[in-house]
C-alpha cells in the first residue's frame, strides 16, 4: 500500500484544510470559547457546519446513511483538526462512537446514528477507570434487572461527557475486573437517571468529566453487539480512536512546525533572521523529518485498519507512541524557538504544547503503547 493519498483523498485534504483553516481556527473557535469558558469547550455551530460538509458521517456505512469511508479519510480530516486546534467531538462522536455503533442491531444504529450524520447529536466513551488508560480493566458492573441491566461505577476523564446526548459505556456483565470475557458495550442516553457528572476542564480547555453510576436502569435496547461478548468491539473502537488521535497529533505537530518555521522566517537578531542560523536549520530539519516519519507510520496504521490487517492492532501503538515523540518534540522545539515570546498566551504556539499534552494522554500515552508494541512483538 503507498503511503500517499490517492485523488479522492487528495481533494479531501484540500477541503478539510480550507474548512478547518477558514471556520476551525483558532481565533473562531479555541480562543472565542476559552475566553468564554463555554462549559461545553466547543461550538454546536461548527459542529452542524461538519454535518453540512459530510464529516460526522464518515465512517457510517452508506445503508445507514452516512459516507461509509475509511480510517484515512478520517484521519484527513482529524489532521486538520489538529493543526487548527479546533475544538469539535469529531474524535469521540464520529471515530470511536460510531465504530462502536457499527458493531450494534439495526434498531440502535437506526436510533443513533442519524442525530451524528446531521450534526444535532454528541456522543462520548466512557472507557477509562483512573487516572490512567487501562481498559483491560473494567470494575463498573451491569447487573441483570428485569429486562435490561442495572448500571453502577464510576468512568474517568469522559471527554464531552457532559455535552453529550449518549455515552458508550464499558461495563462487566460477568467475571472479574481483569478476564477478557464478560464486557458488554451500552448504549447510555443522557437522561437517564442515576448517572451524574463533575466537569474538569483539561490543559487544552477541552471538558471532560468524572461520571458516576448509580443504580442506572437500561433496558435491553441499549446493549450495543453482544452480552458478555464486548472485549472485541471494544477494542475495535479503541484501534479506531487510536489512529485517530495519532492523525489529529500529526496535525498538531506540523501546525507547530509550520508556525514555528514561519516564525524564523521573520525573527531578526543581530541583524539577522534567525532562521540563517544553521544551529536552528539542524533542529528544524531535525524537526521535519520527524514529523514525516510519524505521518507516514499514522498513514500506514489507518490503511492496515481499513484493510482488517491483522497488524492493524500492533501499527496502531507504534502511531500512537511514535506520533507523541514526534508532537512533543515539535511542541517542545516550537516554544524555545519563539524564544521567551513563546511562553505568553499571545502567541499560540503555547496553545500546541497544551493540546499535545493532553492529546498524549488520551487513549494511552507513549510508555502504555511502546509496552503494547513489545507485548504484541512477542517480548
Amino acid at each position: 500500500m503507498a503511503l500517499y493519498h490517492t485523488e479522492d483523498q487528495a481533494m479531501l485534504a484540500e477541503t478539510a484544510a480550507q474548512f478547518m483553516a477558514d471556520e476551525g481556527s483558532i481565533a473562531k473557535q479555541l480562543r472565542h470559547w476559552r475566553d468564554r469558558d463555554c462549559k461545553d469547550g466547543f461550538g454546536h455551530d461548527l459542529w452542524k457546519q461538519m454535518a453540512e460538509m459530510g464529516f460526522t458521517g464518515l465512517l457510517v456505512s452508506e445503508a445507514d446513511g452516512g459516507l461509509g469511508m475509511g480510517h484515512v479519510e478520517a484521519g484527513i480530516v482529524l489532521e486538520e483538526i489538529g493543526r487548527n486546534l479546533t475544538p469539535s467531538p469529531f474524535l469521540t462522536s464520529s471515530v470511536l462512537a460510531a465504530t462502536a455503533l457499527a458493531g450494534g442491531s439495526e434498531e440502535t444504529r437506526a436510533r443513533w446514528l442519524p442525530g451524528l450524520i446531521a450534526g444535532d447529536s454528541v456522543f462520548a466513551v466512557a472507557i477509562d477507570e483512573g487516572a490512567k488508560h487501562r481498559p483491560e480493566r473494567v470494575r463498573t458492573r451491569a447487573e441483570r434487572s428485569g429486562n435490561g441491566f442495572r448500571l453502577t461505577g464510576a468512568k474517568d476523564f469522559v471527554v464531552h461527557g457532559a455535552s453529550a446526548d449518549m455515552l458508550v459505556v464499558s461495563a462487566r456483565t460477568s467475571g472479574e475486573e481483569s478476564d477478557a470475557d464478560g464486557i458488554t458495550l451500552f448504549a447510555v442516553p443522557r437522561d437517564a437517571g442515576g448517572m451524574s457528572h463533575e466537569a474538569v476542564r483539561l490543559v487544552d480547555s477541552s471538558v471532560a468529566t468524572h461520571t458516576r453510576f448509580e443504580s442506572v436502569e437500561l433496558d435491553g435496547d441499549a446493549v450495543i453487539g453482544e452480552v458478555d461478548g464486548g472485549r472485541e468491539l471494544l477494542t475495535k473502537m479503541l484501534l479506531a480512536g487510536r489512529v485517530g488521535a495519532a492523525a489529529e497529533g500529526v496535525g498538531v505537530a506540523r501546525g507547530a512546525m509550520d508556525m514555528t518555521v514561519a516564525y524564523l522566517k521573520q525573527r531578526k537578531q543581530f541583524g539577522k533572521l534567525i532562521g540563517e542560523f544553521q544551529a536552528l536549520q539542524h533542529r528544524a530539519a531535525h524537526l521535519y523529518s520527524e514529523v514525516e516519519i510519524a505521518r507516514a507510520v499514522t498513514h500506514k496504521a489507518a490503511q492496515l485498519l481499513d484493510a482488517g490487517s491483522g497488524s492493524a492492532e500492533l501499527m496502531a501503538s507504534v502511531a500512537k507512541a511514535k506520533v507523541a515523540k514526534a508532537a512533543g518534540l515539535a511542541v517542545r522545539e516550537g516554544v524555545q524557538m519563539h524564544g521567551g515570546i513563546g511562553m505568553t498566551d499571545e502567541y499560540d504556539i503555547g496553545l500546541y504544547m497544551k493540546r499535545d499534552r493532553a492529546l498524549q494522554e488520551f487513549l494511552g500515552d507513549q510508555y502504555y503503547h511502546t509496552g503494547r508494541v513489545a507485548e504484541l512483538s512477542g517480548y
